[in-house]
């Protein structure tokens, strides 16, 4: 009879792991995690190669950093030899060398503190771990000296001004770590200043990095206000701009009126026209139509919610030179004395011009009534003898000495306005302070209406 084969017994399973196994596990993982974050964090500088205090404009300032290490370094070298060979018993190839590994970096530390910590740091350690033979080392500080803690403590403070916040907590745990292990080795006798130097390189650590930090945050507050302030300035353009183009709104609608009228009405007004000028004249009334169409869209896009919702747009005519007189009430109401010279004939004026004659009256006084009440003001209107430019001055003195600003600021919508006017009409604007403590806003503004190829003229305003 054939053989029945016995089943092979299952292989033993390994023990498991008992729980201390695993926590000892979890410890190890978690220190080699430690271990390599420190090393990384002590292994990437931040910027490196950029010194201290490079971005000041004060060329001093600049050199300020450099000078300080320079006396650190001048003055601990030699003072670290004689310590080392008088007090510790040292000799003094090796003193030298250490003193010069521990006080020479300094001047790397301008612009490349981290490696100078590695090399400062580690010629400390073996100087500590080289005076646990030194014949007189009981009653001496170890194993910091006082010079090392002193080199240290600049270091400390090149280090704070420039790395980040994770780096430096890795130099203040490895350099309380490592005096806490040199402790444990410590002979009798000696004045320990591992703590000494683990507390006052802390403090030295959280001030820098708090100035550095105080002086990073001002920094992009700067930078804020300045993109603020230009935003703020653009947004002051388009809102006049704006203003501007809803005003030449109803100019431009009326000569865009008077063409369709016109076109429409003249094979009626006009006997014998052919047949391909009445055609002509019907392609020209369609064109304006649809012109005038796509402009009232504009202005829908133009007018603020604001103003839909106070009233919707706007009905009245617009003002013009003939309105001056009326405006000027207005001002000697408000408590500003004001004497208007307008020209002794009618002068006649584009509706754009004539609008922007009176527009930049109007704010000129505002600005009058607003930042100079009661002083005295004149508005003179007039135009050259060959009828090509008109000028338009306000000029106003001081204020009284009792009175005081109504505003001390604006926002710029004014002088915005009187440049963007003055420019879409190749005029020119002169305004400015004048020597008595006045203010004066001068306008040239052409009377016939700019060609379209024309260059525009620069708007000066001082």
């Amino acid at each position: 009879m054939p053989r029945r084969s016995l089943p092979t017994p299952a292989p033993a399973e390994p023990p498991r792991a008992t729980g201390r196994g695993q926590a000892r596990a979890r410890l190890l993982r978690a220190l080699r995690q430690a271990l390599r974050v420190l090393a990384v964090e002590l292994g990437t500088p931040t910027t490196p190669g950029t010194p201290l205090f490079g971005t000041v404009q004060n060329p001093w300032l600049r050199r300020l950093p450099y000078l300080v290490a320079c006396v650190f370094a001048i003055s601990l070298l030699p003072t670290t030899v004689t310590v080392l060979t008088d007090d510790y018993g040292m000799s003094g190839g090796p003193a030298g060398g250490l003193a010069t590994a521990q006080t020479v970096p300094l001047l790397l530390a301008v612009s490349r503190p981290l490696q100078a910590w590695w090399v400062i740091f580690a010629a400390d350690v073996m100087c500590a771990v080289m005076l646990l033979g030194a014949d007189r080392l009981a009653g001496h500080a170890w194993p910091w000296p006082p010079m090392v803690i002193v080199g240290y403590l600049a270091l400390m403070a090149a280090l704070s001004l420039r790395e980040r916040r994770r780096t430096l907590i890795a130099v203040w745990l490895t350099t309380g770590v490592v005096g806490f292990l040199f402790e444990l080795f410590a002979h009798a006798g000696t004045a320990g200043t591992w703590v000494l130097l683990f507390v006052l390189s802390g403090v030295t650590l959280l001030m820098g990095a708090t100035l550095r930090e105080r002086g990073d945050a001002q920094r992009k507050l700067i930078e804020q206000e300045t993109i603020s302030e230009a935003e703020r300035a653009h947004r002051t353009l388009l809102e006049e701009r704006t203003r501007i183009a809803r005003e030449l709104h109803d100019v431009v609608a009326h000569h865009m009126s008077v063409i369709t009228v016109q076109a429409d009405s003249a094979p009626y007004r006009i006997s014998g026209i052919p047949q391909e000028a009445q055609e002509e004249f019907g392609s020209i009334a369609a064109t304006a139509r649809e012109s005038l169409a796509e402009m009232r869209r504009l202005l829908g896009v133009l007018r603020s919610e604001e103003s839909e919702r106070h009233g919707g747009p706007e009905k009245t005519p617009q003002p013009g030179l003939g309105q001056l007189p009326k405006l000027v009430e207005g001002t000697v109401r408000a408590g500003v004395p004001v004497e208007l010279a307008l020209p002794e004939q009618p002068v006649a004026l584009e509706p754009a011009a004539d609008l922007s004659a009176y527009r930049i009256v109007q704010e000129a006084l505002a600005n009058v009534v607003r930042h100079a009440p009661g002083a005295p003001t004149r508005v003179s209107v007039t135009a050259t003898a060959d009828g090509s430019w008109l000028t338009v001055l306000v000029v106003n003195s001081a204020p009284p000495a009792p009175s005081a600003p109504l505003e001390t600021t604006g926002t710029g919508h004014g002088l915005v306005g009187m440049r963007e006017r003055v420019r879409l009409l190749d005029g020119s604007l002169d305004t400015g302070p004048l020597p008595d403590g006045g203010f004066r806003v001068a306008a040239r503004l052409p009377l016939a209406a700019p060609s379209p190829s024309a260059t525009p003229l620069p708007a000066k305003d001082s």
